[in-house]
């Protein structure tokens, strides 16, 4: 069964630049959204809630850090 609902301008916008191909429906962008919303499983989401916490934590290493322990720099 179809609906019609209502979107800003700018929703329309970002919409059409999600596009993967130029005729591919609305409807089929927002499935997209959904499927990639629903793939974050809750294991997924534990480990990215510790992944903040670690960064809040100051528990990083930068880049750089990163390539000179690798030796590439």
């Amino acid at each position: 069964m179809a609906t019609t609902i209502q979107i800003s301008g700018n929703i329309k916008t970002t919409l059409d630049k999600m596009k993967l191909f130029e005729r591919e429906t609305y409807n089929d962008i927002i499935e997209r959204m959904i499927e990639d919303d629903l793939e974050l499983n809750e294991r997924t989401k534990k480990d990215i809630e510790e992944a903040r916490k670690q960064v809040k934590a100051g528990k990083v290493v930068s880049h750089g850090e990163v390539e000179k322990r690798i030796g590439l720099r």
